[in-house]
């Protein structure tokens, strides 16, 4: 069974939950995938469109060699254009529109003033 699959079937209950608060564009508009392979990295939850990547982080996560392959992994992420959203479990369980919030602002698009606007005062 390839890999991604597999994920797909064995999802924690947080990703269940997050999942079923996602799927069907329900977020945004956007359109999620979950367990999706990125170059040699698996990642959680990605919006193709707006190159956004959510990922979900268990206690582990704290770990010294686990932050560092989150390191590695975020900094992969990057080189391809996607920004990365790491999310603690507990605040899927506790903080659900919190979280939300936080996808949404990181995907609207970065707003910056015309070119002219910023020479203006040169």
């Amino acid at each position: 069974m390839h890999v991604t699959r597999k994920l797909r079937r064995n999802q924690t209950p947080w990703e269940q939950k997050f999942w079923s608060f996602l799927r069907a564009r329900q977020l945004g508009g956007m359109k999620f995938r979950r367990q999706y392979k990125i170059g040699p990295y698996v990642a959680d939850f990605v919006c193709l469109e707006r190159k956004l990547v959510v990922e979900l982080d268990g206690g582990h996560h704290n770990e010294i060699a686990a932050k560092r392959a989150d390191d590695r992994r975020d900094a992969f992420f990057n080189s391809l254009g996607y920004d990365v959203i790491r999310v603690w479990n507990t605040d899927i369980e506790r903080n659900l529109a919190g979280v939300a919030e936080r996808i949404l602002q990181s995907s609207q698009p970065h707003l910056t003033s015309p070119k002219w606007e910023r020479n203006a005062s040169l």
